[in-house]
């Protein structure tokens, strides 16, 4: 055996490394203008999401802390320890909300557990600039504009923690961006990486994956004027295709379609405003929205600019052509759609003859250009039509117009091709995504300090305990909405044991409780409905018995709730928490 090539070889994973480096080096010594404002847009990319989440210990996402402590229950469901396995089965295909728990319980290997959940939120935010980018290269337009999608980041449902929402908005537009390019020029590594992104989907957010589907096929007829193919998105569509049926036979009750009765409501977009960016009482919030509407609106001027006199040099081009405009397209990069179909690699992948001698031809940018506005249109008119609550799903209209609203980016007109122009926009679209950034930062600081005397009674509590919580006051931040109201699932996600409340009683998560009556089985008791938003409705007698530790957060003390069971004592008071234990408890 020659162990010197063993040894001295490099493996597959550094070999495509390599290859990356040397061809990202390439492009740049090529264009370094266009290297310079990727590195821009990175930069940017980088400190818009992960600043506000690098500058908290726990950020004030509403629903995080459960997010969390369902990540916890992948990470350490074997062990006993943590005692997730008596209280939990898990159910990754019937309700495969995955894409961000998986990633997170493997980020967990490495990294502590509030770090790791950091991350993964990170991860799922910058799949909207990410996607964007995918589908503005697929719209033959630069992948740069991707930064458009930063605007969005730091949103409303952002800050409620819809985290698979937003990260499957991003994976949807790099579904369409995806099936573009596969349409455009059929390869096989094109075909992948679709499928990929599909499967990445329906992992990531089970409502949002049908529309994926019917989003591949309508590009691909929406395009077909100028591709003549069909069938390169075939084979994509077949693994997460099967995964779906698989999850119409296994799905819980609480996913099976609820009946509404849909109806046009106009009024809803005087809405608008207030479902975008009113996550803090803090006015820098509104300033800086309105600043970065400005600096948007000033960087789609240039670009429109940019865009017409493009159409001005192509027009009078066309005019001096003996051929017309008509073989200028045949020849343009933007032709090359219909060219590809007659190109071995095309032919590879089962692309159909190119049009007939004779036959208009159709530019695939321009019927490309369509795709994203038909999509918007979609869920615009989802955002008119469906209720704000649908069986126990709630806040249910105002996630489409965030939908319509990115798509509806897929608009934007492709940076100009004078560094004149272009750099002025990027700069102009990267600092109003920074200054939405600056004001989550800010009041992410701000939320750091509200949770030091949280973050210091929780010291105080063992590993896996029997946690009963109640939060009666939500005051001492910024938010506009509670993030105090499951904080204590942070207790959970760190330490293990069980939870007065969790979103396992829903059966609407991959983590779900036991069958009571399972052998082995060990579940904290059912709770009354909206039990974590009305704690008064708490009797220590009738709810407390299975626990052993007790956290409550009330400005004016918490001792008369358990003046009734003398067995509970009281540990500490830190700021506006309260601790209590069970005598003889661990």
């Amino acid at each position: 055996m020659d162990t010197r090539s063993s040894t001295t070889a490099p493996a597959p994973a550094r070999r495509a490394l390599s290859g990356l480096l040397r061809r990202g080096v390439g492009a740049a010594r090529r264009a370094p203008l266009s290297a310079a404002l990727a590195l821009v847009v990175v930069a940017a990319s980088v400190y818009v999401i992960a600043v506000p989440l690098a500058v908290v210990r726990y950020p004030p996402m509403t629903d995080l802390p459960f997010h969390a402590a369902e990540t916890a229950a992948f990470r350490h469901y074997l062990d006993p320890a943590w005692h997730f396995r008596e209280q939990f089965t898990l159910q990754p295909l019937a309700v495969p909300y995955m894409s961000m728990y998986a990633l997170g319980a493997l980020l967990m290997l490495v990294l502590p557990p509030v770090a790791a959940v950091k991350v993964a939120a990170a991860a799922m935010l910058a799949l909207l600039p990410a996607g964007l980018a995918v589908l503005f290269h697929g719209l033959k337009r630069s992948p740069l504009l991707g930064v458009l999608g930063l605007h969005l980041v730091w949103c409303n449902l952002t800050h409620w923690g819809f985290l698979n929402h937003m990260g499957a908005l991003g994976l949807f537009a790099m579904v369409v961006g995806l099936t573009l390019l596969l349409l455009e020029r059929p390869s096989r590594g094109r075909q992948i990486a679709l499928a990929l992104a599909l499967v990445a989907l329906f992992f990531t957010h089970i409502f949002r994956f049908p529309f994926a589907l019917a989003a591949v096929v309508g590009t691909a007829i929406v395009v077909f004027p100028a591709t003549r193919r069909l069938r390169p998105i075939a084979l994509p569509l077949a693994p997460s295709l099967a995964l779906f049926a698989a999850w119409l036979v296994v799905r819980t009750d609480t996913l099976h379609a609820a009946p509404i009765a849909p109806a046009l409501h106009w009024e809803r977009l005087r809405e608008v405003p207030s479902l975008l960016f009113t996550s803090f009482t803090d006015p820098a919030e509104a300033a800086a929205a309105g600043r970065a509407a400005r600096f948007v609106l000033a960087a789609l001027l240039v670009c429109a600019a940019g865009a017409a006199a493009r159409l001005a040099g192509a027009g009078g081009d066309a005019a001096r052509s003996p051929e017309g405009a008509g073989a200028d397209a045949a020849r343009s990069p933007e032709g090359a759609g219909a060219d590809a179909a007659c190109s071995p690699e095309g032919a590879g992948a089962g692309a159909a003859p190119s049009p007939a001698a004779g036959a208009p031809r159709w530019s695939f940018a321009r019927l490309a250009a369509l795709v994203p506005v038909a999509c918007a249109i979609v869920f615009l008119g989802l955002f008119l039509s469906l209720p704000l609550q649908i069986g126990l799903w709630w806040y249910v209209y105002p996630r489409e117009i965030v939908a319509a609203l990115f798509l509806a980016l897929g608009a934007f007109p492709d940076l100009p091709r004078s560094p004149w122009l272009k750099v002025p926009a990027v700069l102009a679209l990267s600092a109003a995504a920074v200054f939405l950034g600056a004001v989550a930062r800010d009041n992410y600081r701000r939320f750091d300090q509200s949770t030091r005397d949280f973050d210091a009674i929780i010291a105080r509590i063992p590993r896996a305990p029997r946690l009963l919580y109640l939060v009666f006051d939500h005051g001492g931040s910024t938010r506009t909405t509670t993030p105090f109201i499951h904080l204590p699932a942070w207790v959970q996600a760190t330490r293990g044991g069980w939870l007065s409340f969790h979103f396992a009683v829903w059966d609407a998560s991959p983590v779900a409780y036991r069958p009571r009556e399972e052998p082995g089985a060990v579940v904290p008791p059912p709770t009354p409905l909206r039990w974590e938003w009305t704690p008064s409705v708490f009797d220590v007698r009738r709810h407390g018995a299975f626990f052993d530790w007790f956290l409550v957060r009330r400005r004016a003390g918490a001792n008369h709730l358990f003046a009734k069971d003398p067995s509970i004592v009281a540990v500490d008071h830190v700021g506006d928490w309260w601790l209590y234990r069970r005598s003889g408890a661990p």
